[in-house]
């Protein structure tokens, strides 16, 4: 079994459970999860079928923060030349 297959496995026996017990409290009781957690699958699976069962991404890449390369090279190499310069601390 794939860790997909079981991603999708497991939030749609929550799902079945609560259908089957009748009482959504109850089965995300026995199942260890919250109630907006079993809400979210269910409208996951409402609105997107199986697919939207899949675990998706979380966080978007920031590369608009990122300098150019060339920048960033140039730099790395002149601290790599010049290991011991860097902030002046005045004492």
């Amino acid at each position: 079994m794939t860790q997909q297959k079981y991603i999708i496995d497991r939030k749609l026996s929550i799902v079945k459970l609560s259908e089957n017990l009748g009482n959504i409290s109850d089965a995300c009781r026995k199942l260890g999860v919250s109630r907006q957690h079993y809400y979210d699958i269910k409208t996951a699976l409402e609105e997107e079928g199986i697919e939207g069962l899949l675990e998706k991404a979380r966080n978007k890449p920031r590369i608009n923060n990122r300098v150019a390369p060339e920048i960033e090279e140039t730099l790395l190499n002149y601290s790599l030349e010049y290991p011991t310069y860097g902030l002046v601390c005045k004492d």
